[in-house]
């Protein structure tokens, strides 16, 4: 019998704890969803209207204290390196620890620097910031000229 009743109260005890909802929080409407929805695929059709060349993102660079965590150059700092320091023949196992090198389109770039720079102001750039800063780091690492722009169409 105190089987019975111990199986009887656990029942309705686990019962209790699969309530259908305590009544808090609601579900996103469609534009909160597509607001969040901030990733960039290869193609770079998600890109959103902006530009910006590796002049400008030189200035982004120093005004947003990326050489905070990067070092002066891209090279110096504790986070990521940003420009290779063997040059872009060189095998990629020997370049070491290289962000914008590791990254396979230049939309990841964009999409990183989108969504996770600077380090505790993530989302705080514009979209013209990460257009330079995009630049920025194509130029240094011998990828694109200084006076070249990137934007929704050239970055692809």
């Amino acid at each position: 019998m105190l089987r019975v009743l111990s199986l009887v109260l656990f029942t309705a005890i686990s019962a209790l704890a699969q309530s259908p909802t305590y009544g808090v929080g609601r579900t996103p409407s469609a534009e909160e969803i597509r607001a969040w929805d901030i990733s960039i695929g290869p193609t770079g059709e998600e890109l959103p209207p902006g530009r910006g060349t590796a002049k400008e993102g030189a200035q982004v660079y120093r005004t947003k204290g990326c050489a905070g965590c990067h070092g002066a150059t891209g090279i110096e700092g504790t986070a990521p390196n940003l420009k290779s320091k063997v040059g872009p023949d060189a095998e990629l196992w020997s370049r070491g620890r290289i962000l914008p090198l590791r990254a396979p389109f230049a939309t990841t770039v964009w999409d990183y620097i989108n969504r996770a720079m600077p380090l505790n102001r993530e989302g705080t750039l514009t979209a013209n910031e990460v257009y330079a800063l995009t630049a920025f780091l194509l130029n240094i690492n011998g990828v694109i000229p200084e006076d070249e722009v990137l934007d929704a169409r050239s970055l692809p």
